[in-house]
């Protein structure tokens, strides 16, 4: 575990200690993470495999170490998901004894309680599945990879956000977090989304992969991957519905900046094998990853925001 004694850095006789940007966005994660386990019941981790969520396990684990971590994971897998990212899912749940939690976004379609879409993306799907199982398990704290450099509606969400008990978010009832101070306070039925990664960029995040040396998925690494052209986008061909007849798959070297569902992920030009290679491409980019390679916050101006109100991220 990380302390401000043990992570201090030395920098003159007259500030002998000081904490680097990482250490300092480590020990405010840490101090979110004890926070909610102070006054939840029964929170929850969202874990896709995505590098978000795989730091935010990172974090966790070193909040409570050495006991293990006191809060389950849950993921909402909409079957559309890379393979890839699923087995890395499954062997880290496996490595540290943890418990996970999956709402299937297929049994809903075939409950027939939720519909495909005509463009085949099932990310906006997640939200029933999701809200559902929040509620039948009676989670009161869910912690997402959120950050608010990602998109305009994460920008102004709180650490703490408070939903209601239908999951919706009414940013009229959202408390201010002065001095690091976190008001759980909720009724029954309502929840709280935890977001201990809100002020930390993508930047910071591969940053901390590369000082920590945190195993990540490979596609976040280039590789060679048939691909073909949508929308400005590199997508992958799976049982989803691409590509169409007039989208002719390639074979490139390509990488992922993010990591959602198949159909609306798209993977970037890339020859950065490395985690140094990849800093390096990161810091000359000037769009967000989720600007650059999500298709489904493009639906609309306001797609994230609607999809927030309704009870997703």
């Amino acid at each position: 575990m990380t302390t401000v004694a043990s992570s201090a850095r030395a920098t003159g006789p007259e500030t002998p200690y000081a904490l680097s940007h990482l250490d300092a966005l480590e020990s405010e994660a840490v101090h979110i993470f004890r926070e909610v386990a102070g006054e939840f019941e029964r929170p929850v981790i969202l874990f896709s495999g995505g590098k978000d969520s795989i730091v935010m396990l990172h974090l966790a684990l070193k909040a409570f170490a050495p006991a293990p971590v006191p809060f389950s994971l849950l993921h909402v897998d909409t079957g559309h998901n890379f393979p890839e990212v699923l087995e890395y899912r499954d062997r880290t749940v496996a490595e540290h004894g943890l418990r996970l939690h999956v709402a299937s976004v297929q049994e809903y379609i075939d409950r027939g309680d939720l519909r495909e879409r005509p463009d085949g993306t099932r990310n906006p799907l997640q939200t029933v599945p999701l809200t559902d199982t929040i509620r039948e398990r009676r989670f009161d704290a869910v912690f997402g990879g959120g950050r608010r450099d990602e998109e305009r509606a994460r920008a102004k969400e709180r650490v703490f956000s408070l939903r209601d008990a239908f999951s919706q978010w009414d940013p009229r009832r959202q408390r201010p977090e002065l001095w690091q101070l976190y008001n759980g306070r909720h009724a029954p039925g309502e929840h709280v989304r935890v977001f201990p990664l809100s002020n930390w960029t993508e930047l910071d995040v591969w940053q901390y992969i590369a000082r920590e040396s945190i195993a990540l998925p490979e596609i976040y690494f280039a590789h060679e991957r048939p691909v073909f052209r949508r929308s400005g986008m590199w997508l992958t061909a799976g049982e989803w519905g691409g590509p169409a007849d007039d989208e002719p798959v390639e074979t490139r070297l390509v990488r992922y900046r993010t990591v959602g569902d198949m159909s609306c992920t798209g993977a970037v030009d890339s020859d950065a094998t490395t985690l140094d290679a990849v800093i390096t491409e990161i810091a000359a980019s000037r769009l967000t990853e989720r600007g650059a390679t999500r298709a489904d916050d493009k639906l609309s101006e306001a797609a994230m925001e609607d999809r927030k109100r309704e009870g997703y991220f």
